[in-house]
């Protein structure tokens, strides 16, 4: 009898956080004004890069940017639906090298840094970003 007590208060509290909903990986890192912030640190971090910059040269950089804030949105379950191009349609021919790819994942890690980002989010967001390294990295 005295273990009631301890019982009930064990299937409060699981309960409780189960009917507590989840923070999207999307609300972590600041919904639609943090997606925002995050690629515009990601593209001034690439046009500061000698290395990454030529990959961009071609590019439409508003056209990426809202490419990639949707694309980040629908990944971090958002409430965007990515309809782009595929990452093999986008990155075909580009012959991006391992190290280069490696290293634009650091430029992504100094933009979530620079915006603030808890880096426990950050490694979510990696994460959920890391699948896609194959559909990149075209040799």
């Amino acid at each position: 009898m005295k273990w009631l007590p301890l019982t009930a208060i064990l299937l409060f509290l699981v309960a409780c956080s189960a009917s507590t909903p989840q923070t999207s990986l999307y609300e972590q890192i600041g919904g639609s004004v943090g997606a925002e912030k995050l690629v515009d640190a990601f593209i001034k971090q690439i046009g500061n890069d000698d290395v990454i910059l030529p990959y961009f040269r071609e590019s439409n950089v508003r056209h990426f940017r809202e490419g990639f804030i949707t694309h980040l949105c629908d990944t971090l379950d958002g409430p965007c639906d990515y309809e782009g191009d595929s990452m093999v349609q986008i990155h075909t021919g580009m012959a991006i090298s391992e190290s280069d790819f490696n290293r634009v994942v650091d430029l992504l890690i100094n933009a979530m840094n620079e915006v603030g980002i808890a880096h426990s989010v950050q490694n979510q967001v990696l994460a959920r970003l890391a699948p896609m390294r194959s559909e990149v990295i075209k040799l």
